[in-house]
């Protein structure tokens, strides 16, 4: 695989570089490191993996190294459900051999960014062998982590050698492959988004760099039928989607390529999940949860009509502390960095809310998203290709965590983002009726195929929602404590 973009100076002015050095993608590639670590002049690697990552790969790379007679340090995270925080880092650097003079991490999304962060504290070379593409990141200079009950992107290393080897890929969980094309889908959205920023605020935008993804998520779409019977084509082309996602950020210098608001979602969701126990799934099946709400947010857009004077009206009404209190009562610890920040970067500020207000620029809005793009029934297809993505997993990534997701993923960084608030208004008697009776059937239905969030709706984590639910559902509800309704009861607040 070829990074033909690498050192080239492009019509945007920029030479667009990345530090990966190489990535090999093809059957029986996992052969090729005793010759990478002679490249590198490595006498002794230090291998990072979890239990999972063990089986699928560690193994073999730890016999290969053997055979070669390669001396080698390991550890082996014990958990089955490994967590990307302090704890997990702390455990990376303490086992750490510091006789080693090489970093191989043998996992994806986990055990690759604890990967990247040992091997910039070390300052040793970085080699990932893939165990599944399912994520973007492998190709990344930062690591997505949890800090302080906060979902936040920390500078790491990118890789050198990023190694996907088909005959381990095709064998990774299928829940796996659902969230690597997960994660592809999302482009659809983050370059729509890195367009429209261009358009608002200047931010830089480099067509070059846009087209290079649209091609990989063409190739993804192309061959996602194949994906679940796990055909070569398929798993190659998703996986080298993702790793060129990856490139793409590191050609622009950001993560807009690659990273839209369906990706906020994804990290709210994470931020509750950590918090409150709620439940959470793999990032690109969140990703793609995300996306097909990002979608229908666009489809709003492009009927949406703002008006100045309630927006301005909104802003008077504003208050700060308010908003602390409800943050804090949504995310828990995870709100102070997030009050942090606000008071950092000001999007609150009432002197800077003109410049934030796009009513001049609305109508090129809608031009800039292809309607291909803003069609929810093109990305329900794509989800229908991941096979009963969409129904139990929307059911428990939106409507268990509600639909303030919309609201609050956007206090996560000063971006333009789309964000819809919900109002516990319901107009009239018979929608109320309506609505709660196709939420408690549909829940019921579900629950009969999905026992663990019918479990997880009983318990006390779903306490703060039977709290809040208006007095007149209680009755039509009953025991259904997820309020699809909501979704229903919001409007635009820009």
């Amino acid at each position: 695989m070829k990074l033909e973009l690498d050192k080239n100076v492009c019509a945007c002015g920029r030479a667009h570089v990345t530090t990966v050095d190489e990535v090999i993608v093809g059957h029986g590639v996992i052969n090729k490191i005793p010759r990478l670590l002679e490249k590198y002049g490595s006498k002794k690697p230090f291998i990072l993996m979890d239990c999972n990552t063990y089986q699928a790969a560690g193994k073999r790379v730890c016999q290969l190294l053997a055979d070669h007679g390669i001396a080698y340090g390991s550890y082996i995270f014990p958990q089955t459900a490994l967590e990307p925080d302090e704890a997990a880092v702390g455990s990376a650097i303490m086992h750490f051999d510091h006789s080693c003079d090489l970093v191989i991490g043998v996992g994806s999304g986990v055990i690759n960014d604890i990967g990247k962060i040992l091997s910039r504290t070390s300052g040793r070379k970085y080699i990932i062998v893939a165990t599944a593409p399912s994520m973007d990141g492998y190709a990344s200079a930062t690591s997505s982590m949890s800090m302080d009950g906060l979902k936040t992107s920390l500078n790491s290393r990118c890789a050198d050698v990023i190694i996907g080897d088909i005959d381990i890929l095709r064998h990774a969980p299928e829940h796996m492959l659902k969230a690597g094309l997960g994660d592809m889908l999302a482009k659809y959205v983050s370059i729509a988004e890195w367009r429209i920023a261009h358009l608002i605020t200047g931010e830089y935008y480099c067509e070059t760099v846009a087209d290079l993804v649209r091609t990989a998520l063409k190739k993804c779409v192309d061959n996602a039928e194949g994906l679940l019977r796990r055909d070569d084509a398929a798993i190659e082309a998703v996986f080298e989607g993702l790793v060129i996602g990856g490139v793409a950020m590191a050609y622009a210098g950001v993560s807009r390529p690659a990273s839209g608001v369906e990706h906020y979602f994804s990290h709210v969701w994470d931020m509750r999940g950590l918090e409150f126990g709620m439940l959470v799934d793999l990032h690109g099946i969140q990703c793609a949860v995300g996306t097909l709400l990002a979608a229908r947010l666009y489809e709003h857009i492009r009927i949406y009509k703002p008006d100045e004077e309630k927006a301005k009206a909104f802003v008077q009404a504003f208050s700060y502390d308010t908003w602390k209190e409800e943050l804090r009562a949504f995310l828990g610890k995870g709100a102070e960095a997030m009050i942090a920040l606000e008071a950092k970067e000001g999007k609150y500020d009432s002197a800077k809310h003109a410049a934030r207000y796009i009513v001049t620029q609305h109508n090129a809005l809608a031009c800039i998203v292809p309607k291909r793009y803003n069609e929810c029934s093109f990305l329900r297809m794509q989800l229908a290709e991941m096979e009963g993505l969409t129904w139990p997993v929307r059911l428990a990534l939106t409507l268990v965590h509600s639909p303030d997701v919309r609201y609050w993923c956007a206090q996560i960084r000063a971006r333009f983002l789309r964000r819809r608030r919900r109002s516990m208004r319901i107009r009239s008697p018979k929608a109320r009726w309506f609505t709660a009776r196709i939420t408690t059937r549909r829940f019921a239905n579900c629950s009969r195929r999905c026992a663990h969030i019918r479990a997880a709706a009983k318990s006390s984590a779903f306490a703060w929602m039977r709290r809040r639910r208006p007095s007149c559902l209680s009755r039509r509800m009953g025991s259904c404590s997820l309020h699809i309704w909501t979704l229903r009861c919001i409007r635009w607040r820009w």
